[in-house]
């Protein structure tokens, strides 16, 4: 199995694909590095030699930024920007849509499930106590 960057390839994708598994690789960056590791990227990942994982794993440890990294860096640069107060670091401190979306209907996926507002039930009425009067002589 080819691990790379921490990530464990599929053994059945093609190349191409099988890149994009690492976070912050795409197609087009995928593409790149395996033209440079001179690897075809139509190959599966199981039919790779040692020798290609190990230029493949080379050439993306050297030159790019990914998965720990590249997480890192990146929440770094989301609390940055909450610690100065800008507009954008506070609208991810509430959790709202950050590039100026609207938020009156949908942005669901950023503000969670609904919450509806609370209807409030009417008292239950006290059990009724039998309200015939008794007769007297019975």
């Amino acid at each position: 199995m080819a691990r790379v960057a921490g990530v464990d390839l599929p053994r059945e994708k093609r190349g191409e694909v099988a890149i994009t598994y690492i976070y912050g690789l795409g197609r087009a960056m995928a593409r790149r590095i395996l033209e440079r590791a001179a690897v075809d990227p139509n190959r599966r990942v199981k039919t790779w030699t040692e020798e290609e994982v190990g230029r493949v794993r080379e050439i993306i440890e050297r030159d790019l930024k990914v998965e720990g990294d590249l997480r890192r860096e990146v929440s770094m640069n989301v609390k940055r920007l909450m610690d100065i107060g800008s507009y954008r670091g506070i609208r991810h401190r509430r959790g709202l849509p950050v590039r100026g979306q609207r938020t009156h209907t949908n942005a669901r996926t950023r503000k969670g499930p609904r919450r509806g507002v609370m209807v409030k039930k009417k008292p239950a009425a006290a059990p009724a106590v039998s309200a015939a009067p008794k007769k007297a002589g019975a």
